[in-house]
């Protein structure tokens, strides 16, 4: 049993903090200096990783190499299968022609870009992140933007801002969920609190959206409808999280969302050009995304999932399933750090997507031959994506497991009173390294919850900082902006320029929430959860 060490430089959490970080700074140099690509700039971090982790915190060569493999199985499935099924159906509504009737149908509701972007990027792609999540909602609609001629870098980058209202309570809340089962908090109470930090951000996020696309004069144009999807999406949100369930949280969020906006578009009275598309027409062009929602929330359906997961195979990953030792102050007490990889061939919503894209082909009448050549110019669309989702999995679980992690999240708990505002940062530092909120939860839920009992401070309130933080980590990881960049097939070099662009609004955003989590610590702390 090989033990961590969070300080394995001179016994020091500071020095051992900026070792650890060496990693991230190779990614930032490379993407956000150097302008590589992300595929190069993710391979290069990996072995920036390995070396950190075999030379400096002297994790044994079988265990680093097994930590790597496992994250690379994760980055293609279940993540980068969800990317090829989403991006899968986008090619086939194109190849079919019935792109072009769902762009005149959105176009005759509303031909203003920034409502389009309203409509699509932040409430659609909110309905898809609540019941699907893990990158659906970016692929899918990223590609339909581009589709309505989005340039590909703004269709990328407004996607990349709107998603992150939803992500905490995304894929029928599993974020919540396992932050639950990590800290063994009330599901309930971890639920209220997320809502409680997230609702005031997600209030200005369609206006914020708005601002960053067409300046203050486009945002004065729409601000109407700008603030009542906010107050709509905001409202729901808090009062599902709070008084409902989590797992309900963003798709009622998103639907009301849409019914707002489609009310202001409507009492707008813009002029639109006429309906040359028969009912009939309009809806066999949306009969794809209507079998997509169909499928993802049958997926999402408790009782069909149970189903479907009896067809999941776990495998204790060789040479690291509780081969390492997690230790204290991360973890409560010594624990053996498990790696279980879950084959969910069934139940991921790849699949799902998957199962609606082969419905969709027959839908609008692709031959099997079109079929295959669709499946084929997917696959190569999508080649240096996976191998990048691969790497920074890769990356991301070697961190994890060597300690590295920890050490960077043990920095950020030595923050003493301010601890509240970095409590979220800690969170966007997890999904920026992982691209996943529940996989940050599952990192440093635990560590949250024992900082926050020896500060004495609301130990819900911190944990629910994590999941809540981690959301605006979201639109600068890589597993997030490979999928953009695929989704919208973006020139390589603007993957760089695309995370220089999202990083300032990633920072901000998180400092805003932040400064919520300080609000409810320190000037109404009757208010949290």
């Amino acid at each position: 049993m090989w033990e961590q060490n969070y300080t394995p430089v001179a016994g020091s959490l500071g020095w051992s903090a900026l070792v650890a970080a060496i990693p991230i700074f190779v990614l930032l140099i490379l993407l956000g200096v150097l302008r590589k690509p992300a595929w190069l700039a993710a391979l290069v971090g990996l072995t920036a990783t390995a070396l950190v982790a075999g030379g400096v915190y002297g994790m044994p060569l079988g265990k680093l190499a097994a930590a790597v493999t496992l994250g690379a199985a994760n980055g293609l499935f279940p993540i980068g299968w969800v990317v090829f099924s989403a991006i899968l159906l986008y090619r086939i509504t194109l190849e079919s022609g019935k792109f072009e009737i769902l762009k005149d149908s959105i176009g005759h509701l509303t031909s203003d870009p920034r409502l389009q972007a309203l409509l699509i990027a932040f409430a659609f792609g909110a309905f898809i992140e609540g019941a699907a999540g893990f990158g659906t909602p970016v692929a899918v609609a990223a590609a339909m933007l581009t589709g309505l001629g989005f340039e590909p870098f703004y269709a990328a980058a407004i996607c990349l801002l709107a998603n992150t209202a939803p992500v905490a309570c995304g894929s029928i809340a599993i974020p919540i969920t396992t932050l639950a089962v990590t800290t063994g908090l009330p599901v309930d109470r971890l639920s209220a609190g997320v809502g409680r930090i997230c609702a005031p951000v997600s209030l200005f996020v369609p206006a914020y959206l708005i601002l960053v696309m067409s300046g203050w004069k486009g945002l004065r144009a729409v601000l109407p409808a700008a603030a009542a999807c906010g107050i709509a999406f905001a409202g729901t949100q808090f009062a599902i999280s709070n008084f409902v369930n989590a797992q309900l949280t963003d798709i009622l969020a998103s639907m009301a969302a849409m019914v707002a906006l489609i009310v202001v578009i409507q009492l707008r009275g813009e002029k639109r050009p006429p309906q040359s598309r028969t009912a009939g027409e309009i809806f066999h062009a949306w009969a794809p995304y209507a079998l997509l929602v169909v499928f993802v929330l049958l997926w999402g359906y408790p009782p069909i999932q149970t189903w479907l997961k009896q067809f999941d195979m776990r495998i204790n990953w060789p040479g690291l399933h509780n081969t390492i030792q997690r230790m204290p102050p991360v973890v409560a007490k010594p624990s053996g750090y498990a790696a279980v990889y879950t084959f969910a061939r069934i139940s991921a919503s790849g699949t799902a997507c998957l199962f609606a894209a082969i419905l969709a082909a027959l839908v609008t009448g692709l031959s099997p031959r079109q079929f295959l050549r669709v499946l084929g110019h997917t696959a190569k669309q999508l080649a240096l994506a996976e191998l990048t989702l691969a790497a920074v999995l890769g990356l991301a679980f070697l961190m994890n497991y060597s300690g590295a992690t920890a050490t960077l999240g043990l920095a950020f708990a030595a923050t003493g009173a301010l601890f509240p505002f970095f409590s979220a940062l800690l969170g966007w530092l997890g999904v920026f390294l992982t691209g996943s909120d529940t996989s940050a939860n599952a990192l440093f839920g635990t560590l949250q919850v024992v900082t926050a009992g020896k500060l004495g401070m609301n130990a819900v309130l911190m944990a629910s900082s994590n999941s809540a933080g981690g959301v605006m980590g979201k639109m600068i990881s890589l597993t997030s902006i490979a999928v953009a960049a695929a989704a919208t097939a973006m020139k390589r070099e603007d993957e760089a320029l695309l995370l220089r662009f999202t990083l300032k609004h990633s920072v901000l955003l998180a400092s805003v929430i932040g400064l919520i989590v300080v609000f409810y610590a320190y000037v109404m702390p009757a208010w949290a959860p």
